[in-house]
């Protein structure tokens, strides 16, 4: 029997994964590591973040909390001051499914509250009442692998095998959103490349995506203008579009199905393409 089209079911909607989709990446905050401070002002934000739909981003995903490594945390009062506005405009004037980048439960409700349809927890629910707070919430849940903490995650990771420690802290994330009363099909997961993983992790866990897909819940992969490209490629952060369209293509080809992206034109394109080729192999 063929098995049924990936999807990922919201709070309002569901998302076809048949073909894979873009997230377009929307920080809102002074400190992120690709482009704090640009989109502070929610006039500002919800006009990129327009842009990015334009150019063919399914899903805008708001940060309000940086998570680049050494990053020190944000109050929940804050992070809701900077997110929630951003979320209601946007709830307004697009069809697009906004995503709310937060580890913090008071957030997660507050956010869906304005429209937010998933929740992208870097921390994989793991703080005190997130499980809680996301269950009742009916958004999708996006579970993500962090060694350590944002402020020192990056100091000295260490894994026997990476992309198997992964793969087990996952299993024991979507165990317990289960358990909470979350259907599988609102969870998809995210190796989180570049938190808690030095190049060679990074690219381990690259080359390993497939047996993360295994696990069932659809793949998030976002790898947009990390060091991981910069070091393969030697370009500064600004320059790292064509290397992390790349990369963004071969984690398609690898069974990817939500790319997050900062430059969501060219990764859109990168994606039809590696989709393109999947889809003759599939034949």
């Amino acid at each position: 029997m063929t098995a049924p089209p990936p999807r990922l079911v919201c709070r309002s909607r569901t998302l076809d994964l048949s073909e894979p989709l873009v997230m377009g990446v929307l920080n809102v905050t002074p400190d992120s590591f690709s482009d704090g401070g640009r989109y502070a002002d929610p006039a500002s934000a919800v006009d990129h973040a327009l842009a990015m739909i334009e150019a063919g981003a399914a899903i805008i995903d708001v940060g309000g909390e940086s998570t680049r490594p050494g990053a020190a945390p944000t109050g929940s009062d804050e992070e809701r001051r900077r997110v929630v506005p951003v979320v209601e405009r946007l709830a307004q004037a697009t069809r697009a499914a906004i995503s709310v980048d937060t580890s913090d439960p008071a957030v997660m409700t507050a956010a869906v509250a304005a429209g937010a349809e998933i929740i992208n927890d870097v921390r994989a629910l793991r703080r005190e009442g997130a499980l809680t707070a996301a269950a009742r919430s009916g958004a999708a849940i996006c579970l993500m692998h962090m060694q350590g903490e944002p402020a020192s995650m990056q100091q000295d990771p260490r894994y026997t095998d990476v992309v198997a420690e992964v793969s087990e802290f996952l299993r024991e994330r979507i165990a317990s959103c289960l358990a909470a009363g979350i259907d599988l099909e609102r969870l998809c997961i995210d190796p989180g490349i570049g938190f808690g993983k030095t190049h060679e992790h990074n690219l381990r866990l690259l080359a390993g995506l497939e047996a993360l897909c295994a696990l069932g819940p659809p793949l998030l992969v976002g790898v947009s203008r990390k060091s991981v490209v910069g070091i393969i490629t030697g370009r500064p952060l600004r320059e790292r579009s064509a290397g992390s369209s790349a990369l963004a293509a071969l984690a398609v080809e690898r069974g990817a199905r939500i790319i997050r992206a900062h430059d969501v034109a060219a990764t859109v394109d990168a994606v039809r393409i590696a989709t393109a080729l999947r889809r003759v192999q599939g034949e």
